[in-house]
């Protein structure tokens, strides 16, 4: 287990005051102008060194995506930041508890990542439905201009630089981030074709790099600390530092708890959650990583490691590190066909594949469910999530597909005995 002392998040469960007395008091704000002083070469380089990937779903590799923004504009246009809070993966509620209880954390981490990519201004997109975390990080940020944290000579470092809070209008495809984009500039919320990428072409045409709130709100203790630090969690280069994760569903303790990249899930669950309503052996199956990731067998779960890589050698991801768990009472196609109604409603409707496909895979759902369909169905139920996956702009196709393949892959003996009891009855 991680140990105390190394714990980024000190104040998650919010024992003590957000404001920046109390923050200070955790660290925050400690030294930020001699950070900077350092230069943008060598943050990017720390947080290289650090090995954090995205800690969104992504998991694209942070310090790279910092380095590809321009050192400066051939053409004079601005560079921004932008942070994603727009947090609405079904089971995962990591970055309103950020926002809720370390939102300096965030807002330090703002300044040092966006000093390092050039960027005088960041824009954080909220979710509509967060009013009261939106209200916490607007006095926050209003705490930090005042006490001369952000503004002209932001932290007394010399850059000149601001936060803008702006909150969405509760739409699931804005948390993709072409469609953020899209969003805070006025626009419907559709995802962009890509190239140009973001870093070229964001934000009003001008390099943007988008952010989860936990990747940013983890900078500043990465270069208090320093990279290496960092990567000497996880199990491997690739997999390395300490991750937020929510458990939820049939345990007897739900929560977030900030834990060690590649802790078993076994391990995470029962010592942090107070394990699984029954007793592990009561376990029918888990979903890893939010609820777009395909779910898995308790025989899976029971050596599966939490992290990036371990997860996808068993079919699934780590995505938000989402943990939804689901004991024997579940009935598990139910569940996917709950999801796959989420997805449906959630469609942007721009590709062809994800909106006319996601209402068919509900559709079809909706029948496995009662068990009025036949075998050949759970085929073309498949069939049908590969004509939808990697055939969109964007990854919502994706997301709708996966927890159906995951289902089929894991539970058909399942679904084809509950056709077959359908077709008794109706005999």
């Amino acid at each position: 287990m991680l140990a105390d002392q190394d714990r980024i998040f000190t104040n998650i469960y919010g024992q003590e005051s957000y404001s920046l007395d109390y923050a200070k008091k955790r660290g925050d704000w400690d030294n930020t102008k001699d950070i900077l002083a350092k230069g943008r070469d060598w943050i990017i380089e720390e947080m290289k060194k650090s090995g954090l990937r995205g800690r969104g779903g992504a998991g694209f590799p942070t310090g790279m995506k910092w380095s590809f923004m321009p050192k400066e504009s051939p053409d004079g246009r601005p560079s921004y930041l932008v942070i994603n809070a727009d947090e609405s993966e079904p089971g995962t509620c990591k970055d309103r508890d950020i926002i809720r209880n370390e939102p300096h954390k965030l807002i330090e981490g703002a300044l040092i990542a966006g000093f390092a990519m050039g960027a005088h201004k960041c824009y954080i997109y909220i979710r509509g439905e967060f009013y009261n975390e939106a209200m916490t990080l607007v006095k926050a940020v209003q705490e930090a201009r005042a006490a001369g944290l952000l503004g002209k000579n932001a932290a007394g470092s010399g850059w000149e630089y601001d936060i803008e809070v702006h909150r969405g209008a509760g739409a699931y495809i804005c948390g993709e981030e072409t469609a953020l984009l899209n969003s805070l500039e006025g626009k419907k919320g559709e995802p962009r074709n890509k190239p140009p990428f973001p870093a070229a072409a964001g934000l009003y045409s001008c390099p943007t790099t988008i952010n989860n709130v936990e990747t940013i709100a983890v900078v500043p203790t990465i270069m208090r600390r320093g990279g290496a630090w960092f990567a000497g969690f996880g199990r491997n280069e690739k997999n390395t530092g300490t991750k937020l994760f929510c458990i939820s569903g049939h345990v007897n303790k739900p929560c977030n708890v900030e834990e060690e990249m590649g802790i078993p899930l076994k391990d995470l669950i029962e010592k942090h959650a107070g394990g699984v309503r029954g007793g592990w052996d009561n376990l029918k199956a888990i979903i890893p990583g939010g609820s777009s990731t395909p779910i898995l067998p308790r025989s899976l779960c029971e050596t599966a490691l939490m992290d990036f890589d371990a997860l996808r050698e068993v079919g699934s991801s780590l995505g938000t590190a989402a943990v939804i768990v689901m004991d024997q009472s579940t009935d598990v196609i139910r569940a996917i066909a709950r999801l796959s109604f989420f997805y449906m409603h959630e469609s942007c409707g721009q590709c062809t594949p994800c909106r006319e496909g996601t209402g068919w895979l509900w559709r079809i759902m909706q029948r496995m469910v009662r068990g009025n369909a036949t075998v050949d169905e759970i085929d073309t139920l498949l069939e049908l999530t590969k004509e939808i996956e990697g055939h969109t702009i964007c990854a919502h196709g994706d997301a709708s597909a996966w927890p159906i393949q995951g289902l089929i892959r894991h539970f058909r003996p399942e679904m084809e005995q509950r056709i077959m009891e359908y077709r008794k009855l109706a005999a």
